[in-house]
């Protein structure tokens, strides 16, 4: 499965968050090759789970918006005079 590609300052902007990350948990630095590889590694092996998450987020905002759009449409009909 493939990942879609980001912009390369998106992926310079992670490569280095990694970069800082790593060396704040260990203190030893890793280079742009190390930080590449890990970035990959995430996007490749999380990055589903969080895409299909953030898709059941969407879903779940637009179920909530269209019962609200039903409940408006209901309160627009008319009653019927049924003689």
């Amino acid at each position: 499965m493939s990942y879609t590609k980001l912009p390369k300052e998106a992926k310079d902007e992670m490569i280095q968050r990694i970069q800082t990350f790593h060396y704040e948990q260990t203190g030893d630095e890793i280079g742009d090759l190390g930080a590449e590889n890990w970035l990959d590694f995430f996007l490749k092996e999380i990055g589903p789970f969080l895409y299909n998450q953030g898709i059941e987020d969407s879903k779940q905002v637009l179920m909530d918006k269209m019962l609200l759009m039903e409940d408006d449409l209901y309160a627009l009909k008319r009653p019927i005079d049924r003689r």
